[in-house]
């Protein structure tokens, strides 16, 4: 696993745009993610209050996405009526050689911690597609239960729940086996 300090998490501007066009077109992106177009150009120009978009770099080097939302105050409404005091990520590592090298562990610690650092956060959404049992092993993998089956748009998702109180208990364990930093 990379070391904790050498992954960040800085926000995505206008000038990632080629960089996310170019991870958009990865198979194992389609893959994860489908080919959705998520209007790279004008969504990296917006910054609503309920969302985030970073970009995850491994000594600055940009190796992946991450976005929050607020699934309650986001303007599609693809979540629907959910309540108050969630969020949502969406993630990838956008190059296929660094799969499996324990960046997206890192990503989602940062991104757990980025959403957790607001106390009224209850609990965190993630949505992988129904097929991808990988993601779906590795949402499990951090403390994530399967919490619905849902469709946003034609993509068939397993969406899955990491409360607060589970997240603690993940954190918590982590400190016990590791010790202080």
């Amino acid at each position: 696993m990379p070391h904790a300090n050498a992954i960040t998490l800085r926000v995505a501007t206008p000038t990632d745009t080629p960089l996310l066009r170019h991870w958009d077109q990865q198979p194992h992106i389609v893959a994860s993610k489908g080919d959705e177009d998520w209007g790279w150009e004008a969504e990296l120009a917006r910054n609503p209050p309920w969302r985030e978009q970073l970009i995850a770099e491994l000594d600055d080097h940009p190796i992946g996405f991450v976005q929050i939302i607020d699934p309650a105050a986001e303007d599609s409404h693809d979540w629907g009526a959910v309540p108050d005091n969630l969020r949502a990520i969406d993630i990838w590592i956008g190059e296929a050689a660094e799969l499996g090298q324990g960046y997206g562990t890192a990503m989602m610690r940062l991104a757990l911690a980025r959403c957790f650092a607001d106390p009224a956060v209850t609990a965190v959404l993630i949505d992988p597609l129904a097929s991808n049992t990988r993601a779906r092993r590795f949402y499990e993998r951090l403390g994530f239960t399967f919490w619905q089956r849902r469709r946003f748009s034609d993509d068939d998702c397993a969406v899955y729940r990491l409360s607060r109180a589970n997240w603690s208990d993940l954190v918590v364990g982590e400190e016990t086996v590791r010790g202080p930093a």
